[in-house]
């Protein structure tokens, strides 16, 4: 996520430097045919390609309106997270006593029961961000994105869930690193944990049963996410956009051709390639921003940014049990100002 006002010019520029010089190559095809070698006829009427033009217009909408739903969404499950997360800690260091207790514990041993729970809810926010991470078949996946994932430690490997260790026992690590979704198996574990504290009174029952019910929303809000990232937008839409898109690129210059020919001077027509190469430029921006906007978790400049939300979740849930030794909050990275 850009953390700043808004991408600089420039920086938008760069994004799409390759597509603008193919315009400017394409826009200069038809009108050096037309002055230079004499084919007065290289030209298109405007009318049916501005229809093209409408109509790839509206399509456009839809797929940006569609890929922002799909962001707006993700993000709304991560606020979710925020809150479910805060309500558990509040809940682990003020309802793990001795109220219930069969064999009452000290406040030193409470204190390790209640920082064991919010530390395994911690692995599990690292756990589900890094799961998220891993590239799908339809993402993004060049040498240049991976290069800019690498640098702002979004690729994603195996190691990556060495993070974890510091937050669970070495029994807790082995097992869920031995399943196959490592968040989900988490939950699991500490659903077993709070019916082992239930069963001994460290909780009580019925507020076992609220503790409960923010694992199930947990499950909730981490299976919306793998929705999300599991299920791409759908290719007939995606790939039948590309395609109008680039159809109504590839005739623009012929029909800018028959606008500018009208004008008595033929040095006129030389205005046409700019034109072109502006209307391109725009209409190929929407098609790339829905494309890039519509798979927030895939480590790129227009992500929902998990990594950020988990490390504030983590600074202001262990705060809660006075802990002081905290990771620095998530800084935006880079020149672009990425906040990930």
């Amino acid at each position: 996520m850009q953390a700043g006002r808004r991408f600089k010019l420039w920086e938008t520029l760069n994004w799409s430097k390759t597509s603008i010089v193919v315009f400017i190559i394409w826009g200069t095809v038809p009108v050096f045919i037309h002055n230079v070698l004499g084919w007065h006829w290289v030209h298109l009427p405007w009318q049916p390609i501005s229809l093209i033009g409408i109509a790839v217009a509206f399509y456009l909408g839809f797929k940006n309106n569609s890929s922002y739903d799909r962001l707006w969404e993700a993000r709304k499950i991560w606020g979710g997270i925020v809150n479910t997360s805060r309500s558990f800690a509040v809940m682990a260091r003020d309802w793990v006593n001795n109220d219930a207790a069969e064999e009452p514990q000290s406040e030193d041993q409470l204190n390790v029961i209640r920082k064991e729970i919010v530390h395994r809810h911690i692995a599990w926010l690292h756990a589900l961000t890094i799961q998220l991470r891993k590239i799908q078949p339809w993402e993004h996946d060049s040498a240049k994105e991976n290069e800019l994932r690498r640098r702002l430690g979004m690729d994603f490997h195996d190691d990556k869930f060495m993070k974890l260790n510091p937050y669970l026992s070495s029994k807790d690590f082995d097992y869920v690193l031995s399943k196959g979704n490592t968040a989900s198996h988490l939950l699991s574990v500490q659903t077993k944990r709070l019916m082992e504290l239930r069963r001994k009174g460290i909780i009580e029952h019925f507020r076992h049963l609220e503790m409960q019910a923010l694992i199930t929303e947990m499950y909730t809000l981490q299976g919306k996410s793998e929705r999300i990232k599991n299920f791409p937008f759908p290719r007939q839409y995606a790939t039948v956009n590309l395609f109008f898109t680039v159809l109504f690129i590839v005739l623009l210059p012929f029909g800018m051709m028959d606008v500018f020919s009208r004008h008595v001077d033929s040095v006129f027509m030389w205005m046409s390639i700019p034109f072109s190469v502006v209307c391109s430029w725009v209409f190929w921006m929407m098609e790339m921003i829905g494309d890039y906007s519509e798979n927030p978790f895939e480590g790129l400049y227009n992500d929902v940014p998990i990594t950020n939300i988990a490390t504030s979740i983590e600074i202001d849930i262990r705060q809660m049990l006075e802990e002081e030794d905290l990771p620095e909050p998530y800084v935006p990275q880079g020149d672009m100002k990425l906040l990930m």
